[in-house]
């Protein structure tokens, strides 16, 4: 959070109060993704083919806003072109490869909790890299927002583990690190749509490479599917993928990660896990039950806390800043 003195040397401090607000919105938009896609392929799409069409369609729907918001900014896109390739090829493409092959090797709950560990790698992340443990209560909001998703998850049911499908999970999670702390050191210049139409691009592309060399079979079923217990065109979750699940979640969640920081943003994402069960419930009838509701509460909590405690640490630096702000009576620096 940076402090801002006024000419008449009054503390303005930047408060991002919207950016948990655009969080949850990326997390819904992200969290009915699960639903719409399995529709899919239950009439026997292949997940590859879900995955290339999400992000192809997506990178189609962004180009033309990406390209007026480029005019006169071509140099900012060349100065971001190796931040935009990697985050369009790790944030998404393979974000997306790595926890589609850890669900077919073990269940989605397992899956969905080994990359949604991504928090707390940021957190030992962030850790290791400043030498500075993290506050008592950022580890309590870690430890409490994990238990969450033990619950939500209910991994006692069919669970199942394989080596293999760890490593894929734990790599997903490793991508959606990646994800949060790119969003949140994008360039200023690089406006959140350019930075998402651009990953788009790449992310399609890495995913046709990976279809044309069989890596991620391609396998599509142009039938009806069932949603809500009623029969609908396969154009509607197509739709709902593209629009919903991908161009609003990742221009969101870019957003929310500038405004929030990539600590923050990661464990407010967790709710994604919450909203997908919700969508789970009115989509397909998959109702939670009371262990489920008590894990979201927990996820709540955790991410009350992580948000408390990032608050706490940014008033105390807003502290220091007045202390060390001139007095009146000394003329302020020139801009």
């Amino acid at each position: 959070m940076t402090p801002v003195i006024d000419p008449k040397g009054a503390d303005v401090t930047l408060r991002p109060a919207t950016g948990l607000w655009i969080a949850l919105i990326s997390a819904a938009a992200f969290g009915v993704s699960g639903p719409f896609a399995k529709s899919l392929l239950e009439i026997g799409w292949s997940p590859g083919a879900a995955v290339g069409l999400r992000i192809g369609g997506a990178a189609v729907v962004l180009l033309v806003p990406v390209l007026i918001a480029l005019r006169g900014r071509w140099s900012t896109m060349r100065g971001n072109a190796l931040t935009v390739t990697i985050y369009g090829t790790t944030a998404i493409a393979l974000c997306q490869l790595f926890y589609f092959n850890a669900v077919q090797r073990m269940s989605v709950g397992v899956s969905l909790l080994l990359e949604y560990l991504a928090p707390v790698l940021i957190v030992g992340f962030l850790w290791l890299r400043s030498r500075r443990a993290p506050n008592a209560l950022t580890l309590v909001g870690s430890v409490t927002a994990v238990l969450g998703l033990l619950l939500v998850l209910d991994l006692a049911g069919d669970a199942r583990l394989d080596p293999v499908g760890v490593l894929f999970g734990l790599a997903a999670a490793v991508c959606l690190v990646v994800f949060f702390l790119m969003s949140a050191r994008v360039d200023e210049s690089l406006p959140p749509l350019v930075m998402a139409g651009g990953g788009m691009v790449v992310g399609a592309l890495t995913i046709l490479l990976l279809g044309v060399t069989n890596i991620m079979p391609f396998h599509f079923v142009f039938t009806d599917v069932q949603l809500a217990g009623r029969t609908y065109s396969w154009v509607v979750p197509v739709a709902v993928l593209v629009l919903v699940a991908t161009v609003a979640a990742y221009v969101t969640g870019i957003v929310a990660a500038q405004r929030l920081g990539s600590k923050v943003a990661s464990f407010v994402a967790l709710t994604e896990v919450m909203f997908a069960v919700l969508a789970a419930w009115l989509i397909l009838g998959e109702l939670p039950g009371a262990v489920q509701l008590l894990g979201g509460l927990l996820i709540v909590v955790g991410v009350v806390c992580v948000r408390w405690d990032e608050l706490r640490s940014a008033s105390g630096d807003d502290d220091a800043a007045v202390l060390d702000r001139p007095s009146p009576v000394e003329p302020l620096p020139k801009p």
